[in-house]
């Protein structure tokens, strides 16, 4: 059996780097020069990690970029993984530490950086090569937030932003397969039993060929999206367009980004659903609230 890739094969190289003695101002020109999140800070081995979430808290705490240096506002210990981990164990350490880089080394020594944006293709072909037994134990079911009442190990969501609030520019992606028995158990809990999305002779004659996934089960991804959005979330409106149909099995990626501050806790996204090529298969635009979490979670 092909086993998943290793880290080796989708890290980045070279890693941008800068000592304890760098100011937050020259780091924060590298980041911004470079065009990346984050800077690991090397003194002979890796000793911490910079993220433009670092500048910007102490930006918001009156601190001092020119003269506060990155010893001062980096984050360690530092996480790390060698090369020759699977995408699928670096997929858990991103979840179960709560982080979004690994930097990865070899004896010590630096030698590329992951992120979880660099894993989000690699995955969904790394979880179908697991063998049955593992797959099935994937889907049972994870309680790791405060939002939502479980997670499965089979979906996929990342957060470009501040985890504890809403800002514009913010971008979220949630990833998962639309299976056989979650096109059927929508059919049964919506009433909407097409004949398109149940019945392979039927949907063979149309323009189709072949049966689809519910447009609204596709849509519904964007929603789970939307309710990974730090803070209760309450959808106020969406608007829809159906660009494409999603076969049965295929995995379906929703983005959605933050582009405006209503106010009054309300923000406007656009919302984007994709097929696994890629290809827009739903564009659209959705308002939402969002309120603090209940002290009960």
């Amino acid at each position: 059996m092909l086993g998943p890739p290793n880290v080796s094969d989708v890290m980045n190289e070279p890693v941008t780097t800068v000592t304890p003695e760098t100011t937050v101002l020259e780091a924060t020109r590298l980041l911004h020069e470079n065009d990346i999140g984050s800077v690991v800070v090397v003194d002979e081995a890796v000793v911490g990690i910079v993220t433009e979430s670092d500048v910007v808290a102490l930006v918001a705490a009156d601190g001092d970029p020119v003269e506060t240096r990155v010893e001062s506002v980096m984050a360690q210990p530092v996480e790390t993984v060698s090369q020759d981990t699977t995408v699928v164990e670096a997929a858990r350490r991103f979840r179960d530490r709560r982080i979004k880089k690994l930097p990865v080394c070899e004896d010590g020594q630096l030698v590329g950086i992951l992120t979880t944006t660099d894993i989000a293709n690699y995955l969904p072909h790394a979880r179908h090569s697991l063998p049955s037994h593992e797959a099935d134990a994937d889907r049972v079911r994870q309680t790791e937030r405060q939002d939502t009442a479980y997670e499965r190990d089979d979906w996929a969501f990342e957060y470009l932003g501040h985890e504890a609030s809403i800002d514009v520019g913010d971008t979220l992606r949630f990833s998962k397969t639309l299976d056989q028995s979650e096109v059927e158990a929508f059919a049964d809990a919506s009433g909407d039993t097409n004949r398109l999305h149940l019945d392979d002779a039927y949907a063979a004659g149309t323009r189709f060929g072949r049966r689809i996934v519910h447009g609204t089960l596709v849509a519904g991804t964007i929603s789970a999206a939307l309710a990974r959005l730090p803070g209760l979330i309450i959808y106020l409106s969406q608007e829809l367009s159906y660009l494409g149909p999603v076969d049965i099995g295929e995995r379906v990626t929703a983005e959605c980004k933050v582009v405006e501050d209503i106010g009054d806790d309300r923000y406007r996204l656009t919302t984007t659903v994709e097929d696994s090529d890629g290809d827009a298969v739903i564009d659209g635009e959705a308002v939402v609230l969002a309120d603090s979490i209940p002290e009960t979670a």
